[in-house]
């Protein structure tokens, strides 16, 4: 029987090399620990929608559309307001696949969270009507809840990368075999965090850094596509365990200078850091740090955003206005700053219409109540024990 943290893809060698780093756990309500878990994914989803309808656009033209300020509000994208794209559906698949992880080891006694979350990636490529090579499920009663969500069946702008790696993909944990540093890896990631977070402390920063990078990894092949995922992941978790965004990113860099090839991540983060205590303009600032296509560069304009925003939607609004892919930025800040301060500094207005929305609490949700959930060969509740399994099928 592999132990959680094999499950987790993480060896015990490299678990004992972690020494101490990490943090102390804030003492939290439990109502606060989930209003931070619904902050997160809401809040992600929300940055999403509000970079979608400006996704491709250069500044100037976002102003000429939408006033010297930029885009404020939600706008049409998709046919629709407040719709989400690749990066909110991907980042709800990170979370079933982590979740039917669970299911799996609570029933068989054995499972990878890797595999899991290949497994759900691949759930998801059929959703954008693509066939992968492995044979997965998909009919609507048999392939769990999420996936009968017809809403994550439409086509979003998904990224090549994550479209061609996943239709290459001959085993569910099998790393992507490109050279692509594409965002792709890092935007889907926060749940990991939160993950993580709720097994706290016998799974450790350390471990939530290699679980974003192999996540990451299942699509993207340069180690600058998925050392971001990484520390995205150990942010999460430490902003969900009631610590600060500046110390979880001293840690989270502690465990990137682990890796090789951490330099263009590293220097990325630091000129963010940098610019956060300039008194630059924020376009200039982030005009600065790139564009987010790539994963180093969206992340460090998410930390920069994230870290000078005194609202959430400052945060994010700021993450959309600017050449480049507005919607990851923006959904990654919004993991952030939402994971930072929950639920209740999220716009009321925002949360009520964002696509998705009840989807996304109840995914939420779990993620906050799985580890104590009744289910598997000891439960105590065989109805409850079914409805999780159908739920989210462990097989």
């Amino acid at each position: 029987m592999k132990s959680l943290r094999e499950g987790l893809g993480i060896t015990t060698e490299a678990h004992r090399q972690s020494g101490s780093l990490g943090w102390t756990a804030q003492r939290q309500r439990p109502s606060t620990i989930r209003n931070r878990f619904l902050g997160c994914l809401l809040g992600g989803a929300i940055g999403d929608a509000l970079g979608a309808p400006v996704e491709f656009l250069r500044r100037p033209v976002i102003r000429s559309y939408f006033g010297d300020s930029g885009i404020q509000d939600f706008a049409t994208a998709y046919g629709g307001v407040g719709i989400v794209t690749d990066d909110t559906q991907m980042t709800l698949f990170t979370a079933e696949g982590l979740l039917r992880g669970w299911v799996r080891g609570s029933h068989k006694g054995i499972t990878d969270y890797v595999s899991c979350i290949g497994h759900a990636y691949l759930r998801w490529l059929t959703t954008q009507g693509r066939n992968p090579r492995l044979y997965i499920e998909t009919k609507r009663g048999s392939a769990g809840w999420l996936y009968g969500q017809n809403a994550l069946h439409y086509q979003r702008a998904p990224g090549d990368t994550c479209i061609g790696a996943l239709e290459d993909m001959t085993a569910f944990a099998q790393p992507a075999e490109n050279d692509s540093k594409g965002c792709g890896g890092v935007m889907r990631v926060a749940p990991v965090g939160l993950f993580c977070a709720r097994l706290s402390p016998t799974v450790t920063p350390k471990d939530a850094f290699e679980l974003g990078l192999n996540a990451a990894a299942l699509t993207h092949g340069h180690p600058s596509g998925v050392l971001p995922a990484g520390v995205l992941a150990v942010l999460v978790m430490a902003l969900a365990e009631g610590v600060s965004l500046r110390d979880g990113l001293a840690t989270a860099k502690q465990l990137l200078v682990q890796h090789s090839a951490y330099g263009e991540t590293l220097q990325s983060i630091e000129l963010a850091e940098q610019l956060v205590n300039s008194r630059k303009p924020p376009a200039t600032a982030i005009q600065e740090l790139g564009e987010g296509w790539v994963a180093e560069e969206a992340l460090s304009i998410s930390l920069y955003c994230a870290l000078t925003a005194t609202t959430f939607r400052e945060g994010v609004i700021t993450a959309v206005n600017h050449d480049g892919d507005s919607d990851s930025t923006g959904a990654i800040t919004g993991h952030l700053l939402g994971a930072q301060w929950g639920i209740t500094r999220v716009p009321k207005r925002w949360r009520e219409h964002v696509e998705l929305s009840d989807v996304i609490k109840e995914v939420a949700d779990d993620l906050f109540e799985f580890r104590n959930w009744d289910i598997g060969e000891f439960s105590t509740n065989p109805k409850f024990d079914r409805a999780i399994w159908t739920k989210y099928p462990g097989d």
